[in-house]
């Protein structure tokens, strides 16, 4: 693999692809799903705010007019990207702590119950999950992943969703090819992006990411290469990790990640509790 030399322009043509991003309808998600209509992809926004993923359809259409929006019945990849970054405490509608249920939960979920459409794609598909260099700094709390037991902290709680993310790639992937499956699946981070993340809050970093983040850091476009590289190389294998090449910034290229986002053990109770909390199996 040319590691340091992927850009945009290396994107093959995904005419006849059908993608569904998560959180599309602004930063990370948005600029992936801009690059990959751009080269010929059905694109699916899957957004909770309507009336933002309808916004972002229009304004992609009219950048590239040939792009439908797809009707769902194949789908060959999923980019779970959709999340939020350190806010104050809350719950989701389920009762779970807010980042753990839709940094990780809600992805666990989303994925499970599209899985028999992506395992019957005939040329194979691919899951993406979209992490964060936050991940090094993450400890899983296995036994009290919705902090009911401890302090809310936003930063270790963001961290430990995000590393809940890398270890479900793992188990995943080896479920998959277990099974022989023809689906991979992937995951990348973008290093430093400006996005909405982390604007949503009362606490001070959450202050200065709204009023000078954008000023310190590179866009989304460049921050999205590394999971459309992952959603697009024809070179990528199951379980790869993408990161940019100074893990901040840089073009995409392969990763390692920390010794405890490759904990076997960790991976498989998170995924017997994910299975646990959301009803959800895979039967793989």
């Amino acid at each position: 693999m040319a590691a340091a030399k992927w850009t945009a322009a290396d994107i093959p043509d995904q005419t006849g692809r059908t993608v569904v991003i998560t959180g599309a309808n602004s930063g990370l998600g948005r600029a992936s799903a801009s690059m990959l209509a751009g080269a010929g992809a059905h694109v699916i926004l899957a957004c909770r705010n309507a009336q933002k993923a309808t916004k972002a359809a229009d304004e992609l259409r009219s950048t590239h007019p040939s792009t439908l929006v797809a009707s769902g019945q194949r789908i060959d990849l999923l980019m779970n990207n959709a999340g939020i970054m350190a806010v104050d405490r809350g719950t989701t509608e389920d009762g779970f702590e807010l980042q753990f249920g839709v940094n990780h939960l809600g992805h666990f979920a989303l994925t499970g119950l599209l899985l028999p459409v992506l395992l019957a794609n005939p040329d194979g598909a691919r899951i993406v999950n979209v992490s964060s260099m936050g991940h090094r700094a993450g400890r899983m709390d296995l036994d009290d992943p919705n902090a009911e037991h401890r302090q809310y902290r936003r930063w270790p709680a963001y961290f430990q969703s995000k590393l809940a993310n890398l270890l479900f790639t793992a188990e995943l992937h080896q479920r998959l090819s277990r099974s022989n499956s023809r689906v991979l699946a992937i995951a990348a981070h973008p290093g430093t992006a400006t996005t909405e993340l982390g604007k949503v809050g009362s606490s001070a970093s959450n202050w200065v990411i709204r009023r000078a983040f954008f000023a310190m850091v590179r866009g989304p476009e460049p921050g999205a290469l590394s999971q459309v590289r992952a959603a697009t190389d024809p070179t990528v294998r199951g379980g790869d990790y993408f990161g940019p090449r100074w893990m901040m910034a840089g073009r995409p290229q392969l990763e390692t990640p920390s010794k405890r986002a490759r904990s076997t053990t960790d991976a498989a109770r998170l995924w017997e509790l994910s299975e646990r909390l959301t009803g959800v199996t895979y039967g793989l």
